[in-house]
């Protein structure tokens, strides 16, 4: 049964730290290398009709130390725009405006809204989607986007993506059963070279 394969980038300075991070264009730390090198053995041994990713360099080099070969970038696979929240923790979003939440509130000034990132990314489901009657895709992007997508793949609308957490250099697997479009693995780790499983939560 083919599927289609979520990969979330490794660890940054900025993730770490759980800024929001769009458009900067952060290389990976190292321990974010190798995160992105430990999803390797998850990924050997499929074959890929299609692999897209995000034109930010923590999506192509974390596909790359994973070892897939990436066929395109795709701009709709980028990050939710944060606006001026680029670079900010929810916590001092928070401060000066108690409540916010990306999922209903969106970005800050400037910024896209739920409803802007949902179009987005039904933009690639539909693109993407009818591949799989040839075999099985991957999409290598960022936290927030690929929630939404995960969302938006069984039907919910973008703020779902809230319900749907994902760390950095994760797996996840949407597909189908009986029919209908379901979530048949979420937010897996790589296995830790030290045995322990590090929290790689970032709330960007």
């Amino acid at each position: 049964m083919n599927e289609m394969l979520l990969i979330r980038h490794g660890e940054t300075t900025w993730s770490a730290s759980h800024r929001h991070t769009s458009y900067t264009d952060l290389e990976l730390t190292p321990d974010g290398e190798r995160q992105a090198r430990a999803l390797a053995p998850l990924l050997a041994g499929r074959r890929f009709v299609r692999v897209l990713s995000s034109p930010r360099q923590r999506a192509t080099r974390t596909a790359h130390l994973a070892g897939l070969t990436v066929d395109a970038t795709d701009p709709d696979l980028a990050e939710w725009n944060y606006g001026e929240y680029e670079g900010r923790t929810s916590d001092a979003i928070g401060e000066e405006r108690p409540g916010w939440s990306i999922w209903t509130d969106g970005g800050g000034p400037g910024g896209e809204s739920p409803a802007e990132v949902g179009a987005r990314l039904d933009r690639v489901l539909a693109r993407v989607a009818p591949l799989l009657e040839r075999g099985s895709v991957a999409l290598v992007g960022h936290g927030h986007s690929l929630r939404v997508l995960g969302a938006r793949w069984i039907g919910l609308p973008p703020s779902g993506g809230g319900l749907l957490r994902l760390d950095t250099a994760t797996l996840s697997v949407l597909g189908h059963e009986h029919g209908r479009r379901v979530i048949r693995r979420w937010n897996l780790p790589a296995p830790s070279p030290t045995g322990t499983d590090p929290d790689r939560a970032a709330r960007h």
